[in-house]
């Protein structure tokens, strides 16, 4: 057989019939191992779905009673709380685990802890003179309050985790997840277009007068504490939300948090930094014609006054230690 130019020819079955029953024989044996080596890829992956870790001392309790069945892994590390995803009776949930006061970078600063109720006169004693025990009971009073929100603003209508339970320091809520299931990342690591970034603003803004309406301000509201779900936004961390009616300085909070709204997604959408929604917001609030269905406009006129020298230089204030907070939350995921 003549030979191309090149090298010689390739034998083909044909021209080694005598070979046929060992090439078989070897092909066979390919298809066992390809087959073998899909089988011990899949059990690696069920291995890897079933596989539980060692449980965190503060969970353990839980898993005594009865409350969590398994601990799966940690989803993540905030400033306040350690994140784990668990399981309980079937149904995957998150369980967040609060951190000691001196371990957290969020300080419960006088602003948000205005007018709390506590239980009885000794611990709001104790919290004022600032002793050990008045040290717990803030503690307690700052996660209880993340809690009461919760239940709050899931009755009110408001897109937030469906809390389930709370026990020992630990809030046991709805794992809110994307739409392959997958847990729901935050705002901060998605990227959008100018149509999706109007789509969220409008959402959210509607959020926050479901919220106000219900009497909630968030507080610290930005786009590291909101999680993209599978049906849209979903608002979390709310240890720092206050009572609209009975804070002073509600009002601003609330301005700060579409404030934060606006400049996020008008990265994205740069009209929307033309708009000033807050100030809308917070005055029909303050007129009693705040509702969940009101029309806004996003445009709102200012009455011509004296200047608040001192409002002024507490937004300046605000608007520094935001930044500075992002830029450590920023450095610390990098």
């Amino acid at each position: 057989m003549d030979e191309p130019d090149g090298g010689p020819a390739r034998p083909s079955r044909r021209d080694c019939p005598e070979a046929l029953p060992l090439v078989r024989t070897v092909e066979r044996g390919m298809a066992r191992v390809c087959s073998l080596a899909h089988r011990v890829r899949d059990g690696f992956r069920v291995v890897a779905q079933n596989a539980v870790m060692k449980p965190p001392a503060r969970l353990r309790s839980l898993i005594e009673e009865g409350l969590i069945d398994t601990v799966e892994r940690q989803l993540m590390s905030g400033k306040e709380a350690l994140v784990y995803v668990v399981r309980s009776g079937g149904e995957v949930l998150c369980a967040k685990v609060y951190k000691e006061a001196t371990q957290r970078s969020f300080r419960q600063a006088v602003d948000y802890t205005e007018n709390r109720k506590v239980k009885n006169t000794r611990q709001a004693r104790a919290m004022a003179k600032g002793t050990r025990f008045g040290r717990e009971s803030q503690e307690q009073a700052w996660q209880s309050a993340e809690v009461a929100a919760l239940y709050r603003l899931a009755a009110a209508g408001v897109r937030v985790p469906r809390p389930h339970n709370f026990c020992d320091g630990v809030l046991l809520m709805e794992l809110v997840t994307d739409s392959e299931g997958n847990a729901a990342p935050r705002l901060n690591d998605v990227a959008f277009t100018p149509q999706q970034a109007q789509d969220h603003h409008a959402a959210l803004l509607r959020e926050v007068v479901r919220m106000l309406a219900a009497g909630v301000v968030h507080g610290d509201l930005s786009e590291f504490n909101i999680l993209l779900g599978a049906d849209g936004p979903v608002v979390i961390d709310l240890p720092q939300a206050v009572d609209a009616a009975g804070n002073n300085h509600a009002g601003r909070m609330l301005l700060r948090d579409v404030a934060n709204l606006r400049a996020f997604f008008g990265r994205y959408a740069p009209e929307l930094l033309r708009t000033d929604f807050g100030p809308e917001i917070w005055d029909l609030y303050e007129r009693g014609l705040l509702h969940p269905e009101v029309a806004l406009s996003g445009t709102f006129v200012r009455e011509q006054g004296a200047l608040d020298l001192g409002g002024v230089i507490r937004e300046i204030d605000d608007a520094q230690a935001e930044h500075a907070a992002r830029l450590l939350r920023t450095q610390a995921e990098g």
